[in-house]
């Protein structure tokens, strides 16, 4: 009999940002454009953002699909949630929640990971972006552009597109296909 995987402790990843909570959603959320805090990926769905619809973070050329998931929750401007699978990883998928809370002077955001498979490669990849996530995001909507560091991440990471693996390949992972994770 196969043991169930266990799971890591929820991480919360927070940041204060400077914005009204629309600006902050509204970055967040963008479909069809670089979102340098998500590592230069575009999000694309068959649609639009909402409950059920399949997305991916995909390259600006669209050759390959990193993460793809389901939207779980969608309710503008407070709180984004969606299933979350590597796609160059063969761990099961997870869930990444975004919790926007006004407070006096911008926004409380919240990156939250939950049932992410402990001991895992994604829980390892999860543990390192979150911080870049939420440093980067705060950063892009208070000043335009994300920090020096980030920028030059970017800016190597866009190079290496062509030695990315076969597995993360966008026609290996169709929105029918992500539909059913």
């Amino acid at each position: 009999m196969t043991q169930p995987t266990p799971m890591a402790e929820k991480a919360i990843y927070k940041t204060f940002i400077a914005a009204p909570i629309e600006t902050v959603w509204a970055e967040l959320v963008k479909t069809d454009a670089v979102l340098p805090f998500f590592f230069g990926a575009v999000c694309k769905t068959p649609g639009v953002l909402k409950v059920g619809v399949p997305m991916a973070m995909q390259t600006p050329s669209g050759k390959n699909r990193s993460v793809v998931g389901v939207v779980l929750e969608f309710t503008p401007p407070h709180r984004y949630s969606h299933s979350f699978k590597f796609t160059n990883y063969d761990d099961p998928p997870c869930t990444v929640t975004y919790d926007l809370k006004e407070v006096e002077g911008g926004v409380e955001f919240s990156l939250i990971t939950t049932n992410v498979p402990r001991d895992t490669k994604t829980e390892k990849s999860m543990k390192q972006g979150g911080k870049f996530i939420v440093e980067t995001l705060k950063s892009v909507v208070e000043t335009g552009r994300p920090p020096s560091v980030a920028r030059m991440m970017l800016g190597v990471m866009g190079l290496f597109e062509p030695l990315a693996p076969k597995a993360s390949r966008s026609e290996n992972w169709p929105f029918d296909k992500i539909e059913n994770l």
